[in-house]
């Protein structure tokens, strides 16, 4: 889950048909290239193409507060405590004529539950259906794009985008962790509507957009968002991204619209430098506030990695963030928090990945959380006699995790 709210990777980073910034964690050895499925010409003779792709990941976990209720808590798709998980199987095709294309990646599993928990929940009437998780969930991104003849070339684009905001993405496979860090799971994971993207010079590229919000297929209000990004790309050894990112993004009937517009503003930068064939680093950074009827919310994240080449079969990757969250609060009362229970959250990981195929990834990854307050679970779990809900008993938790994700 993201609080309140499959093309194989390239060296480096790439702008994706699906909208969305592909993770410049890229793995190594390359995957596969896609296969094509079918050709065919349309009556004006361009050839139409349609290509699949798609991977499977699925793991065991052991968490040694070994909670009673089997839950990982705040750990997006790595959240259940001693068990086999199917996380993810997605099947990922993309069509081309000339300069339209359409791409639609559907997905079952554990993780679509977490993917859309955050998805408004709008009801229907005697005319109209309902929109909540279960009717997108197994959709992971819908887009159609033209890529008209203008300069060298603008890209748009519009529907269901995975979020452009951080370097991590959706398929384990591009990532050097298998666990995400806490600012991708506390984060938007995705966005529907419009995105213009322009290459300035080969390396160069500016986005703009407009969107319903975060993680909000259906919008939860009567504003929508936008944000603007540039990419800089050279080869493989150096990736630069920034995004502002703006919107209204609380619910009409919450307390912190009352008299105000809570408007939130979102900074979002990282850089990935491969120094080395054996040494790649990166850095990641994202700040936010929100003016509300209480004040000014803000907060800060930050998290660093790292990734070593131990054999050309097996690499050694290591990550540690913190995020911190301050919530608006004056007399009248406190705003409630956007991300966390208490104001600051954080965790370690060590993963090492081996390769025994280019199309496979085996993990064995170690992570430590910690909290302000209670936010995890450990031992014996209770629940409120009220809601029913299990009660946070522990500040901490560390899990040892075995996964696979296998790609074609």
């Amino acid at each position: 889950m993201k609080i309140d709210r499959c093309v194989p990777a390239m060296a480096g980073l790439i702008l994706s048909l699906s909208g969305r910034v592909v993770s410049a964690q890229t793995p190594a050895p390359a995957p596969a290239a896609i296969a094509s499925a079918s050709e065919g010409t349309s009556r004006t003779g361009t050839r139409a193409t349609v290509t699949l792709a798609g991977y499977v990941e699925a793991l065991y976990q052991w968490n040694f507060n070994n909670p009673s209720n089997g839950i990982t808590n705040f750990r997006g798709f790595d959240n259940r405590h001693n068990t086999f998980t199917l996380s993810n199987v997605v099947l990922d095709a993309t069509g081309v004529l000339g300069p339209v294309s359409v791409r639609l990646a559907l997905q079952v599993g554990a993780t679509p539950e977490t993917y859309y928990l955050a998805e408004p929940d709008r009801g229907g009437a005697g005319g109209a259906s309902a929109s909540n998780l279960d009717v997108w969930k197994y959709i992971q991104q819908a887009v159609v794009a033209w890529r008209a003849p203008l300069g060298r070339g603008l890209l748009l684009e519009a529907g269901l985008f995975l979020s452009p905001i951080g370097p991590e993405g959706m398929a384990v496979k591009d990532q050097w962790n298998w666990s995400r860090s806490n600012l991708f799971f506390g984060l938007p994971f995705y966005h529907t509507g419009m995105r213009a993207s322009y290459g300035l010079t080969d390396s160069l590229t500016l986005s703009v957009a407009g969107y319903n919000g975060w993680n909000s297929v259906v919008d939860n209000n009567d504003e929508k968002s936008v944000s603007a990004a540039l990419d800089y790309v050279v080869t493989d050894r150096v990736t630069f991204h920034a995004l502002y990112f703006g919107g209204v993004e609380r619910s009409p009937g919450s307390v912190e619209r009352a008299g105000s517009t809570p408007w939130r503003h979102l900074l979002d930068s990282y850089l990935a430098v491969h120094l080395r064939p054996w040494l790649s680093l990166m850095v990641h950074g994202n700040v936010g506030i929100e003016p509300n009827a209480f004040g000014t919310s803000w907060w800060a994240a930050g998290a660093l990695y790292a990734r070593v080449r131990l054999r050309p079969w097996l690499y050694l990757a290591a990550r540690g963030d913190f995020f911190h969250e301050t919530a608006a609060s004056n007399a009248s009362g406190t705003a409630s928090s956007i991300f966390w229970p208490g104001r600051w959250v954080s965790s370690g990981t060590a993963t090492l990945d081996a390769r025994p195929h280019d199309n496979v990834s085996i993990r064995l990854e170690y992570r430590h959380d910690a909290a302000e307050g209670a936010t995890y679970f450990r031992g014996p779990v209770a629940s409120d006699p009220m809601t029913g809900a299990f009660v946070s008993n522990a500040r901490s938790q560390d899990t040892l995790t075995l996964g696979v994700s296998t790609w074609f």
